[in-house]
């Protein structure tokens, strides 16, 4: 059985991450308020499916790879999405 964060990284497998960093945040937020379970995680992300892509069409490539996991098994979700041809 897959935790949920290789869940994650199988489904953004679709996007072909040159790299991909998964941290999960659940800890320092259980109990608060409006969270009924779901965990809390920051993701980095680089793709080449992001060249040329604004930051809310990158995002929306996520969220449509991660979207039946939220909001019951992710509660809240912090992307950094970048392209290899992004200026540093």
């Amino acid at each position: 059985m897959m935790n949920l964060i290789d869940t994650i990284r199988e489904r953004l497998s679709v996007l072909s991450p040159t790299s991909l960093e998964i941290e999960d945040n659940s800890a320092a937020h259980a109990g608060h308020k409006g969270n009924n379970g779901g965990g809390h995680f920051n993701l980095k992300i680089a793709s080449s499916h992001f060249s040329k892509k604004s930051q809310i069409i990158r995002h929306r490539l996520i969220y449509q790879a991660l979207g039946d996991l939220m909001p019951q098994q992710i509660h809240a979700i912090s992307i950094v999405a970048i392209s290899p041809t992004d200026p540093n």
